[in-house]
């Protein structure tokens, strides 16, 4: 690139974005990174549409590494014997995040993580996301907005679908 990498703001550069890619960036790829889940017992029977709403995240586009800016949203209608911790869920949406990723293969993961950690099937996940590889290169379109979304178990219900979507679009 034609970088003076003597120059003392550029001489640890390289190691300092390396390290960031490593521990932060691409933390996701490690599963000993994979945040560790409690689950607590439902015992006010609560038996509503929980929503985990606009979870921010960042991650990279797997096709150039441009970092993405998203916001997720999880849903778990209903909580069945055993819940789990708020911000558990946004744990999992990070973990997820942090991989070189293609914004349908991280709605799939996610929802297929809680499914595992819940124990049930009762989840969906939407995921709205800036690419800034499509804001800042190319078409330089800032405002685009790529929307996935999964549903599964009750989710699959269009009664039930309604109803989280319509819970999500609120503002």
């Amino acid at each position: 690139m034609g970088l003076d990498l003597s120059d003392d703001s550029l001489n640890d550069t390289p190691r300092r974005v390396a390290k960031m890619y490593v521990q932060e960036i691409f933390s996701g790829l490690h599963p000993k990174n994979k945040p560790s889940i409690s689950l607590f017992d439902n015992k006010y029977g609560y038996d509503k549409m929980l929503i985990e709403k606009n979870i921010t995240l960042y991650s990279p586009l797997r096709t150039s590494f441009c970092t993405d800016y998203r916001k997720s949203t999880c849903s778990l209608p209903i909580p069945h014997d055993k819940v789990i911790g708020l911000s558990k869920i946004n744990r999992i949406v990070q973990y997820y995040a942090s991989r070189p990723q293609v914004q349908e293969r991280l709605n799939l993961q996610i929802i297929e993580g809680l499914k595992e950690i819940l124990n049930h099937n009762d989840v969906a996940v939407v995921i709205e996301a800036n690419h800034l590889c499509v804001a800042s290169r190319g078409i330089r379109d800032t405002n685009s907005m790529t929307t996935t979304a999964s549903f599964s178990g009750q989710f699959e219900n269009e009664n039930i679908k309604q109803e989280f979507l319509t819970y999500i679009n609120k503002k």
